[in-house]
């Protein structure tokens, strides 16, 4: 799925001509509903790790839609429905898919998955117009408009065909309503494998028609600065992924404490209570045996209490005795 640029004057001319309209796209409804609650419920949810969805209540329930996600991965194809389609909004939506994409048993599906193919070179004019006609309709249409995937997580250049297409739309058909909502799709690692931690970041949308002036490329530009915007505001909620890269690799080695030059293991520090003196440090156990003449002259501490009248300091063990005997 990606984004056309329609760049040319000819192509912004004539995308409202309704007599090239020639592009289509469907959805069958049985096969939706079986391939969706697949990918809903065993596919990701086995294969990824955690999965988080933010800000569904910014998705509206119904008038004509564009979904801008950024592009990190082939799974966000999956992504999108699940964050924003038919279990988020009760509605399914169309998408725009390059024309190589739209061949053999893949493109079988994504004709009736709502898809609908796009030269990326050469965009036609029936492309572009399909789009718009979707939107006039009502419909919910996911356009990424950073055109292909990129890895990283920065935002890149947007391309102006989607702020066309909405400013066109709604131009046509003044009080439409046509909303754009920008997604932030994040992959715990650049390349998503099993395990990888996903998080989807849903905006508030922009309205079409707030930027409509009368003056096209202008107005297309400042509808496409602020759609990035919007993406990057979304996407600096996630850490980079050399951050988490480094704490991942913290909580997986063991922890050390730094003393001097040398490293020491905490589990060579770990005691049991009972190895430990008052302080709470710990307290190693002499490995030879405690000979009778050294408890004798072991000294007896005693407590003296405020109350108590002798001050006189501890005696010996030795002492004690000898003072027991004497007085025998």
């Amino acid at each position: 799925m990606i984004q056309l640029d329609s760049s040319t004057e000819t192509a912004n001319e004539s995308i409202s001509n309704p007599t090239l309209l020639s592009t289509t796209s469907r959805i069958s409804n049985w096969l939706i509903r079986l391939l969706y609650p697949l990918g809903q419920y065993i596919v990701l949810p086995t294969y990824f790790g955690t999965i988080s969805v933010t800000g569904q209540e910014n998705l509206p329930k119904d008038g004509p839609v564009i979904l801008a996600p950024t592009h990190r991965s082939r799974w966000d194809g999956l992504f999108v429905p699940y964050a924003a389609g038919y279990y988020a909004t009760g509605r399914d939506f169309r998408f725009m898919i390059t024309s190589d994409e739209c061949k053999g048993l893949q493109g079988w599906f994504v004709r009736r998955l709502g898809g609908f193919a796009v030269n990326l070179k050469r965009p036609s004019v029936t492309t572009l117009r399909h789009a718009v006609d979707l939107l006039q309709q009502g419909e919910m249409v996911l356009i990424f408009p950073e055109g292909g995937i990129y890895r990283d997580q920065g935002v890149h250049q947007l391309k102006p065909g989607l702020a066309r297409i909405a400013l066109n739309a709604e131009s046509n058909q003044p009080g439409l309503g046509v909303k754009i909502v920008p997604i932030g799709i994040n992959y715990s690692q650049p390349y998503p494998n099993w395990g990888t931690d996903v998080s989807i970041h849903i905006g508030s949308p922009l309205s079409a028609a707030d930027y409509i002036t009368g003056e096209v490329k202008k107005d297309a530009k400042l509808l496409t600065a602020d759609l990035k915007g919007a993406l990057q505001t979304l996407i600096q909620q996630e850490k980079p992924f050399a951050t988490l890269t480094t704490e991942a690799e913290n909580l997986s080695s063991p922890v050390r404490e730094n003393t001097g030059k040398q490293q020491v293991n905490q589990e060579s520090l770990e005691l049991k209570p009972a190895n430990r003196n008052l302080s709470g440090s710990p307290k190693k156990l002499s490995p030879h045996t405690v000979s009778s003449q050294e408890v004798a002259n072991t000294p007896v501490k005693t407590s003296h209490s405020p109350f108590s009248s002798s001050s006189k300091p501890s005696a010996t063990r030795r002492e004690l005795a000898e003072t027991a005997n004497s007085g025998s």
